[in-house]
């Protein structure tokens, strides 16, 4: 039904290319809810596999399945003593998504149309 589109992919440089993947593998990391409830769980402070897991009703092995995931997207950070892993926050790359996705909308004109959006909101509330 598409067919007839010819749609092309921005050309992108091997650097940039790279970055998108990085972010890509960080978006996807943070797609699940669980994921991202370890996240929070770990922003108090670093934590034992064990010890995240007595926070869901899940397996330890979903647990650990979804720490690989963020692992690997470099969101955790992990370190083994003896038996037990301690999983450590790394906020590196959820800064980096902030500044690359987050703070250019929070710009000026982001700014104007929130205000816009808000005094149309208030007219309509005064409108008899």
């Amino acid at each position: 039904m598409w067919s007839h589109m010819n749609i092309r992919e921005p050309s992108v440089s091997p650097a940039e290319s790279s970055i998108q993947s990085v972010d890509d593998t960080i978006w996807a990391a943070l797609n699940d809810p669980s994921r991202r409830t370890i996240l929070d769980l770990l922003r108090t402070g670093s934590m034992t596999t064990g010890k995240l897991c007595e926070h869901f009703e899940t397996s330890r092995f979903a647990i650990m399945k979804h720490l690989k995931v963020l692992q690997q997207a470099g969101l955790v950070m992990v370190e083994r003593s003896g038996r037990e892993r301690f999983n450590h926050l790394n906020p590196v790359p959820i800064q980096s998504i902030y500044r690359r996705w987050i703070r250019p909308f929070e710009q000026l004109p982001a700014d104007r149309m929130i205000r816009l959006k808000q005094l149309a909101e208030q007219a309509k509330e005064k409108a008899p």
